[in-house]
């Protein structure tokens, strides 16, 4: 059983790395302009670096919050709080649409990773993967984090791996979807193949919140 969930578990990252290099707020669009702007496929693939950088930072952090909770109470005891955080934003999202600003198409690589960090962050990227987390802490720990020096590193390298997995996913998709709109659909399919992201982001949250609930 505790193998199943793991491979469950893993396949979660991947799938939730995967939808959010979909989300065009998410980074992508982002490279494609830059690459439009300079006319060059380089400028696409410059900009995946930073991108993905910051992605696994907001991840990282989140996921690193859990840890220093969990490290004080049972961590089966977050599912409630996590659940009404991840409802409460989705719900949010539908009303209100969080798009940090501050960064121009002219960006080196610490801005660009600094606006995709609040991207990520503001839209609950890393938000959705804790409770992906929180369920392989559980079905390894009973149910709660172990206090161990041990145990602690063991943790607190699954956490690594889990944002490691998660951030190349995301990176891998970020990098087909730019260059196939750079190179062959051009941004134009937007408006003409165009469906509420938002809209979809904020039911993906809902959802989650509801699925932490199960878990």
């Amino acid at each position: 059983m505790t193998g199943e969930m793991s491979t469950t578990s893993w396949a979660m990252l991947l799938a939730l790395g995967a939808f959010h290099g979909i989300n065009p707020g998410m980074g992508w669009l982002f490279a494609v302009a830059l690459g439009m702007q300079e006319r060059r496929r380089g400028a696409v693939l410059r900009a995946l670096l930073p991108l993905g950088a910051g992605h696994a930072l907001a991840v990282a952090g989140a996921v690193g919050a859990a840890l220093a909770i969990g490290a004080v109470i049972p961590i089966d005891r977050l599912r409630w709080p996590m659940a009404g955080a991840l409802v409460s934003l989705g719900v949010m999202r539908c009303f209100r649409h969080l798009h940090p600003r501050g960064a121009g198409m002219r960006v080196g690589m610490r801005g660009l990773t600094v606006w995709s960090f609040l991207m990520a962050t503001a839209h609950g990227a890393g938000l959705m993967v804790v409770p992906v987390f929180v369920g392989m802490s559980v079905m390894s720990g009973g149910g709660h984090m172990h206090h161990m020096a041990g145990a602690a590193g063991t943790t607190v390298g699954a956490a690594l791996v889990a944002t490691c997995v998660h951030a190349i996913s995301y990176l891998v998709v970020t990098a087909l979807v730019a260059l196939m709109v750079f190179e062959k659909f051009g941004v134009g399919f937007l408006r003409r193949a165009w469906f509420n992201v938002d809209l979809l982001w904020a039911g993906a949250l809902v959802v989650t919140g509801a699925v932490t609930l199960m878990m």
